[in-house]
């Protein structure tokens, strides 16, 4: 019965994370993105999306309960997880035990950029570009921010793989190794964007 409640759990953690995390994080991701083309057009983004009917239903049902689950299970498999890139070095333990570190990394990321977003404009502050480019005004917090979005990206892109293999999409080697080149150009495709929008507030 345990082990049977563990495999939905984690297939439930798998799907979360695809559904609705990772389209979550595509559209923050294309939204900030709007940076690059000035202020404006990222303060009109972002007025679009606080403007959206039943945004706190969403925020809460859609994205933050989901991410909740998918982060605390998450931190268990992490911790729970046997590493052995010593004894065996291939492609897929690396991947293995870098989602893993990943993901602890896109945790502590999550809450801090939540923290300095979200709860701040729960206090009043304004969510803009101007409150952005304060952020990553300290050479620091840039660094620490582009770390965020490649660990971030990362975890998701590698983690369409796992989904896709658990969730049966991608059952032969072949399919698996062809899908493993398509998540590798989907890390690169959303890392630009990532990027290009970090180093526009800056």
């Amino acid at each position: 019965m345990a082990g049977n409640r563990e495999f939905y759990y984690r297939r439930l953690h798998s799907l979360l994370g695809v559904v609705p995390v990772g389209i979550f994080l595509v559209q923050h991701l294309v939204v900030n993105h709007f940076a690059t083309r000035g202020p404006e057009a990222f303060n009109r983004a972002a007025a679009f999306m606080e403007n959206l009917p039943f945004r706190y239903f969403l925020e809460i049902f859609v994205i933050f309960l989901p991410l909740l689950f998918h982060a605390v299970y998450g931190i268990y498999i992490a911790f729970t997880a046997k590493f052995n890139t010593r004894q065996y070095g291939y492609f897929r333990n690396w991947m293995f035990m870098l989602q893993r570190i990943t993901g602890i990394i896109t945790l502590i990321f999550v809450v801090w950029h939540v923290y300095e977003t979200r709860v701040q404009a729960a206090f009043g502050v304004k969510v803009n570009y101007d409150m952005m480019a304060n952020i990553v005004d300290n050479p620091f917090m840039l660094g620490f921010y582009i770390v965020g979005i490649l660990s971030t990206v990362f975890h998701f892109a590698n983690g369409l793989w796992s989904f896709c293999v658990s969730w049966g999409l991608t059952v032969s080697p072949r399919s698996q190794q062809v899908f493993t080149y398509i998540t590798m150009i989907i890390f690169v495709a959303l890392s630009i964007v990532g990027i290009r929008a970090i180093l526009a507030f800056a």
